[in-house]
C-alpha cells in the first residue's frame, strides 16, 4: 500500500511543479529543489538514525557483519557496469559509453552532465534518463524485490540508497538494513564520478 502512496505523492509533485512553471512561479524552483528538499531529507535521516539507535537488535547485527558491509557496494558497481556492457552488446551501441552511464548507479544529477561532457550530449541525456529511472524503479519495486532477497532493494538503489531511496528500502526490509543501505550508497556516491571518468579514459 505504501508504494501507491509514494507514486501518488511523486505524481502530485510533478503536477505541482508543472503548474508553478505554467503560472510563471519559476522562483519557487530553487526554494523547493534546494532548501526544502535538503531540510526534509536531513530531518528524515535524523529520525531514522534515532529509530536505528533505539533498535538493539539492529545494532548487534551490524557488529556481527563488520567489514563485510564494505564489500557489498563494490559488487553493486561491478554489476551495474557489467549490465551496461551486456546491454551495449545487445543493442549494438558504444560499449564504453554504456558502461560509463551505468556506472552512475542511480546518481542521475551527476551522470547526466558528466556523461554529456565525456561521451557526448546524446549520452548525457541517456545517462540522466537511465539513472533517474533506476531511482524511480527502486521506489516502486523495493517492496516486491525484498521478498526475493533482502539486499535486492539496496542493490537497486545504488548511490541513492544513502538518501532518496533509503526510507523506502528500510520500510521494505527492516531497520537493521539502514546502516548497510546508507554505507553502500555513500561508498558508491564517492566512487561513481571516478568510475565514469576512468571508463571514459579507457575509451580514449
Amino acid at each position: 500500500m505504501i508504494t501507491w502512496y509514494i507514486i501518488a505523492a511523486l505524481f502530485l509533485g510533478v503536477l505541482a511543479g508543472y503548474a508553478s512553471n505554467m503560472m510563471g512561479a519559476v522562483w519557487l524552483n530553487p526554494i523547493f529543489s534546494d532548501t526544502i528538499f535538503n531540510l526534509s531529507l536531513f530531518a528524515l535521516l535524523f529520525l531514522m538514525g534515532i529509530i536505528f539507535g533505539m533498535d538493539r537488535q539492529a545494532v548487534s547485527k551490524l557488529k556481527e557483519t563488520g567489514f563485510k558491509i564494505l564489500i557489498f557496494p563494490f559488487t553493486i558497481i561491478l554489476g551495474s557496469i557489467t549490465g551496461g556492457f551486456i546491454g551495449a552488446l545487445i543493442l549494438g551501441t558504444d560499449i564504453f559509453a554504456a558502461m560509463g552511464v551505468c556506472a552512475g548507479c542511480g546518481w542521475y544529477t551527476l551522470t547526466g552532465p558528466l556523461a554529456g561532457q565525456l561521451f557526448g550530449l546524446k549520452w548525457g541525456a541517456i545517462g540522466f534518463t537511465v539513472n533517474f529511472l533506476r531511482e524511480l524503479i527502486t521506489i516502486v519495486a523495493a517492496s516486491p524485490a525484498s521478498k526475493i532477497d533482502r539486499y535486492a532493494p539496496v542493490a537497486m538503489g545504488g548511490a541513492t540508497a544513502m538518501d532518496t531511496t533509503l526510507p523506502v528500502i528500510v520500510r521494505a526490509t527492516s531497520q537493521d538494513m539502514l546502516i548497510t543501505a546508507f554505507t553502500s550508497g555513500f561508498i558508491i556516491t564517492l566512487l561513481a564520478p571516478f568510475m565514469i571518468t576512468a571508463i571514459a579514459t579507457l575509451a580514449g
